[in-house]
């Protein structure tokens, strides 16, 4: 059986994603084979698996940390919150339906046994698995039938690391006050605390340090300082939110209230003198180089949302000038025209902002898959990404169909047994192309998204992360600023997947040089006793 160690907060960005993912480095550096679990994520960030399975994105970088590929057995229950009381729910990778906050807490037990076979499942080839809790283990109101922080610990029997966020202040009482919440066998658990994201010289923390183990009766195993990183982040309380000077080459992205998968831009915060906004008015908006529409959890709710601040009217003058490029519900968004017949999100018709011929049928059934392809030759503005290759993912619900302009890409599924037939009534179709394959050839491909003029959309996640599309947009972008692209120190093309890897070894390194690892493997690898810890 595999050894566990679990990694719990005083509350939502203590760093347990980040912590989990250096732990999953360092012991993969030590030679054991390691693996992350999260029984519950809330996130609207989200991947497909390559058997087209969906899954929280954090999990995938901890995935990523430990040098593994990302499995939904990582991460059984991903709650994808639809409004502010309620959540899609989506068990071992498929949807189960939509819940109220209420619903869910009275069903939750009855997604016990997923979880138990997800972790057995992890536990037939892993040594280690390293466990994230969410939000703070004594959150009263969710203690009854708890299944992700101390009541997984024990379903699992796993040790608890106890992570505080200094940086927020308050460091010293969350951390004791958690403790005072939990009940004796739980606080039984807890092993070790975490102060976390410290600035400075940690001496200066010795005598809260010596009153938190005084009265908590548990040491504290580390002061980890803020880690200067770039990886991509659980969700809504991402720093990449924050304002941010605009650089030579500035890119906005609209921050709407469900905005999801923001990590396909997370490519372009590498390169350099370039500036990714997250923008939520008009005057955050300013006058951007490039404009990107995202994924939508509630396509038609954040259509509204633009259009009552001003932002709708905004991206239609600026589109006149620069490109604007719709992704997944950005690019439903674009569109003339949004339906939801089947009240998937709000029910009924809205008008789209009308920047590409395209129509969107919301339907029930959710498609999800991996895909690779190549860009088409495209006129005007993007023409030096033509013929670019890529690989990403579709998560979506519904279909877009184009009346009129070009599709943006030819696209081949890897995992095409996984995405259900989206069949629409002959009314819905009513004057418009489909932009299936002519021919239904299996393995001839599909037209994907739309241009017109300096609009484009695409269903595909992730369609920036090749190098090659990497180096085109960049060199597009600098000439058509006038200036000259800046270049990295080594005069190389920027590999995102060599830059994730240097990203966790920094990241392990830190850890190491700041943790007290020898509680993480005494009595916890190879049955009893301390085992040697790697300096």
């Amino acid at each position: 059986m595999a050894k566990v160690i679990m990694v719990q907060g005083t509350m939502s960005n203590a760093g347990k994603s980040l912590l989990v993912a250096g732990l999953c480095r360092i012991f993969r550096q030590d030679g054991y084979r390691v693996a992350p679990f999260k029984s519950q994520n809330m996130a609207l960030n989200s991947f497909v698996t390559k058997e087209g399975l969906e899954m929280g994105r954090a999990q995938v970088m901890q995935a990523e940390a430990a040098g593994i590929s990302p499995m939904v057995c990582m991460n059984p229950i991903l709650l994808k919150p639809t409004n502010h009381i309620g959540s899609q729910v989506i068990v071992n990778g498929e949807v189960l339906g939509n819940m109220s906050a209420r619903d869910y807490f009275a069903y939750k037990r009855e997604l016990i046994p997923d979880i138990k076979r997800a972790f057995n499942k992890l536990e037939s080839f892993a040594d280690i698995i390293v466990i994230e809790g969410a939000g703070s283990p004594a959150e009263i109101n969710l203690k009854e039938n708890d299944i992700v922080n101390m009541g997984l610990a024990e379903m699992v029997d796993a040790p608890v690391l106890l992570v505080g966020d200094i940086d927020r202040g308050g460091v010293f009482a969350q951390l004791l006050g958690t403790l005072m919440l939990l009940t004796d066998g739980e606080r039984e658990r807890v092993k070790g605390l975490i102060i976390n994201k410290f600035r400075g010289d940690a001496s200066i923390l010795e005598p809260g340090i010596r009153m938190l183990e005084e009265r908590g009766n548990v040491p504290v195993t580390g002061v980890v300082p803020y880690m200067e990183l770039s990886l991509e982040d659980e969700d809504s309380l991402s720093e990449r939110f924050l304002e941010k000077e605009v650089g030579l080459i500035d890119i906005a992205v609209i921050h709407y209230p469900r905005i999801s998968n923001f990590t396909d831009f997370h490519v372009f915060e590498q390169i350099p003198g370039v500036s990714v906004r997250y923008v939520t008015s008009v005057r955050e908006l300013q006058h951007p180089d490039l404009i990107f529409l995202p994924g939508s959890k509630n396509t038609m709710g954040d259509l509204k949302w633009m259009r009552q601040n001003g932002l709708e009217a905004a991206i239609k003058q600026r589109s006149e000038e620069v490109p604007v490029f719709g992704i997944c519900g950005g690019y439903q968004m674009l569109g003339v025209e949004i339906r939801d017949p089947a009240g998937v999100e709000e029910g009924g018709n809205i008008r789209g902002m009308e920047l590409l011929p395209v129509l969107t049928i919301l339907q029930k059934e959710k498609k999800h898959c991996q895909t690779k392809g190549n860009i088409n030759m495209l006129p005007g503005i993007l023409y030096p990404i033509s013929a670019c290759a890529f690989e990403g993912y579709e998560i979506h619900m519904g279909e877009t169909i184009r009346d009129s302009g070009q599709p943006f890409s030819r696209i081949q599924y890897e995992n095409r047994e996984n995405i259900a037939a989206m069949a629409m009534d002959s009314d819905a179709r009513s004057g418009y192309k489909t932009d299936s394959n002519p021919n239904g050839a299996p393995d001839g491909g599909k037209e994907d998204g739309c241009i017109s003029g300096n609009v484009f959309g695409t269903y595909v996640h992730g369609v920036f992360d090749t190098e090659e599309m990497q180096h085109a947009i960049r060199y597009f972008l600098a000439e058509r600023k006038g200036v000259r692209p800046e270049t990295y120190e080594n005069g190389e093309t920027f590999s995102m997947a060599k830059y994730k890897e240097e990203q966790y070894d920094k990241m392990a390194k830190i850890i190491r040089e700041n943790l007290d690892r020898s509680p993480l493997y005494s009595g916890m690898i190879e049955g009893t006793g301390p085992l040697y810890c790697p300096s």
